[in-house]
């Protein structure tokens, strides 16, 4: 599959000159304890990833620099820890809730199709640029982020603060193959930073650009 073409780079560009500097949401993707759960996952990288999302959050209450919106991952799966009946499913505990500007519940990758609609809330809002953060890199960020860049939004990946697992899957012609979970780190960003879908920067960039 391709990047976005000529159209949706030109349509982010118009929607980020009508978008005023401070209107740039903060969107912290499914920060939930199930995550440490190493027996269900195994092997993670980048254990700084909720301290930076911490900085983060920290930098958006404070300055005021946009809205922050939480996303929480309601698995359909009841063997999953992220299942709503699973205590894994609750939010990590410095990831308030209830000071979000936005709550949404997913069972899908993206962000964008949970509940309530993101999209619209972010029309509704005037909001043409966000920041995503949170677990997991390679999945559910990097989602939000492809399907944020096709519907024309200046998006920002924070990849610092994000984290992901080694990943194995059966690859035809050569077998079954284990990726590292740092090594699907750095793809992600490659994908999405090399096919438009996102810039990506660290933690220290991002608030720096406003500091």
């Amino acid at each position: 599959m391709s990047g976005p073409g000529p159209e949706a780079a030109g349509a982010a560009t118009d929607m980020t000159a009508q978008t005023t500097a401070q209107t740039e949401a903060l969107i912290v993707i499914d920060v939930q304890d199930a995550f440490d759960e190493a027996g269900f996952w195994g092997p993670t990288t980048n254990p700084e990833a909720e301290a930076r999302i911490g900085d983060l959050l920290s930098h958006w209450r404070q300055t005021r620099r946009g809205p922050v919106v939480v996303v929480r991952h309601d698995s359909l799966n009841p063997a999953s820890p992220l299942h709503p009946d699973h205590p894994g499913s609750r939010l990590k505990s410095f990831v308030d809730a209830q000071a979000a500007d936005l709550l949404i519940a997913k069972d899908v990758n993206s962000s964008f199709l949970g509940r309530p609609d993101l999209h619209a809330w972010l029309q509704g809002e005037g909001i043409g640029a966000i920041v995503l953060c949170g677990i997991q890199t390679n999945m559910c960020v990097e989602t939000t982020a492809r399907m944020g860049g096709n519907l024309g939004y200046q998006v920002t990946v924070a990849l610092d603060a994000t984290r992901t697992f080694d990943a194995t899957a059966h690859v035809p012609g050569t077998g079954d193959v284990t990726v590292p979970a740092a090594e699907l780190m750095r793809v992600t960003a490659v994908n999405l930073a090399s096919d438009g879908f996102a810039r990506v920067r660290s933690t220290a960039e991002i608030l720096g650009a406003r500091s």
